[in-house]
């Protein structure tokens, strides 16, 4: 069994390409297990210690649409205690300045309030942005 977690939205099929991305800079499917979020279900994330969540920010600041279905139905049924969580994002810095990877913050505080332990910061400053929910200590997560 793979020993990452990788539950990820995809609209455009950008997403999904970073995803198949950091799978194989992880080492392939044996290490990182791809599950697009629109077929999962919240008992799936039992199976890792190690969880990544990718999402796009969506229109104005709102996550991808699978990932809204997910969060607002099944998300509060994961047990996040205990386990480590990454997070990624698509975005539009320059369109959307006001909310860039409004979608990784919106996530992030979520399944932090369930016990996941968020690890993974990228720096802001080669981005040019007003606000991001997904700003922690002048980072990105990533």
């Amino acid at each position: 069994m793979a020993r990452i977690g990788l539950f990820y939205g995809t609209t455009t099929g950008k997403t999904e390409m970073v995803a198949e991305s950091i799978q194989q800079e992880f080492g392939g499917e044996s290490m990182v297990a791809l599950h697009e979020i629109g077929g999962a279900e919240a008992s799936e994330f039992d199976d890792y210690d190690c969880i990544i969540v990718g999402c796009p920010t969506w229109d104005v600041g709102e996550l991808q649409s699978d990932w809204q279905g997910f969060y607002e139905e099944e998300l509060s049924r994961v047990n996040f205690g205990g386990k480590k969580v990454a997070y990624f994002g698509t975005g539009d810095q320059i369109g959307y300045p006001d909310n860039f990877q409004d979608a990784m913050g919106i996530l992030e505080e979520k399944i932090a309030g369930l016990g996941g332990k968020t690890v993974g910061y990228w720096g802001v400053d080669s981005y040019d942005f007003n606000e991001s929910r997904a700003v922690k200590r002048a980072s990105l997560w990533v």
